[in-house]
């Protein structure tokens, strides 16, 4: 399946250039063009999956592996100091293309790329109306 108007899709198709640094018969990993940080790569399914939520799960791990596999080496390549591994669903998380991808976003020490949040606090009532709340769905049983 491909989407004719998802930039990630004309990549793959090769109607878009990009630096690409790995490729099997799922996925293609390309050097993200606008980077976080020095060797930013993007691991991106070979068929169009909007997000996580519709990527199927053999997919989702065999991207999750794959990442592993990816920075264990470009950490040793790259002398970066760590790795951050970012997915993100929907705009309000910050996804900008709709079509799943794993950002691998190496770290350097004193580096200034941003991934993070301000830690709030997890009040104990909060904790226990949510733990009540989700053990009730039957996913989580």
């Amino acid at each position: 399946m491909k989407d004719e108007n998802c930039i990630f899709c004309k990549i793959l198709a090769g109607d878009i250039p990009s630096y690409q640094i790995y490729e099997d018969d799922d996925f293609k990993v390309i050097l993200d063009v606008g980077p976080a940080s020095r060797g930013h790569a993007l691991i991106i399914p070979k068929e169009h999956y909007k997000n996580l939520y519709e990527l199927p799960e053999e997919l989702a791990a065999k991207a999750f592996v794959l990442g592993k596999k990816l920075i264990t080496a470009l950490t040793e390549i790259l002398g970066c100091d760590g790795y951050n591994l970012v997915q993100n669903n929907g705009e309000v998380a910050g996804q900008t293309v709709d079509h799943f991808h794993l950002h691998l976003i190496p770290r350097y020490e004193g580096d200034d790329a941003r991934v993070g949040w301000n830690p709030g606090s997890l009040d104990p009532s909060e904790a226990e109306e949510l733990m009540a709340l989700i053990k009730s769905d039957p996913a989580f049983s």
